[in-house]
């Protein structure tokens, strides 16, 4: 499971880049660059969360929202600051660690209790689902959306295994 975790958090990193990328094209006159940052930043929160939550540390977030959105400029660098942390920290987890209970609470209060490995998976399904909202905005708007298939990450990243060229 280790190396799918870290396979799982080096295509999260991309397609997040992948996305920001694409965002920062449109510039930040386009109504679909605030709607994905109130999405992204919701996302970039709960990253933030969960690893403080696996290190036992103090997150300070009262809400899985910010009060006031940031610009897209500073959540990019944010949020690709929040990947790399991520690609690290799950590139030193071991077995024992991924399955340890972590217990902890929720921004509403109420209690939690889940694996470190289920942390790790709620992060990347999160982010996959709130990716998937800002492209569905930019289908609607007649807007290409940005490469986030898992597929076409390995096929790039990989690509001399894959046989096949790198784009």
């Amino acid at each position: 499971m280790q190396d799918t975790l870290q396979r799982l958090f080096q295509f999260k990193a991309w397609a997040d880049d992948e996305l920001l990328t694409a965002l920062a094209r449109l510039g930040g006159e386009s109504p679909i660059t605030g709607l994905a940052i109130k999405a992204l930043s919701h996302t970039y929160v709960v990253d933030r969360i969960f690893v403080a939550h696996m290190t036992r540390k103090t997150h300070g977030y009262s809400s899985a929202n910010l009060s006031e959105p940031p610009t897209l400029e500073v959540l990019s660098a944010d949020i690709r600051k929040s990947d790399r942390e991520y690609i690290d920290y799950v590139a030193l987890l071991d077995p024992r660690q991924l399955a340890e209970q972590i217990d902890f609470a929720f921004t509403d209060g109420v209690p939690g209790r889940m694996s470190r490995e289920e942390m790790l998976m709620h992060v990347i399904t999160h982010g996959i689902g709130h990716r998937g909202q800002v492209s569905a905005l930019m289908l609607l708007n007649c807007l290409p959306p940005a490469k986030d298939g898992f597929t076409t990450y390995l096929h790039e990243a990989e690509a001399s295994t894959r046989r096949r060229a790198a784009a």
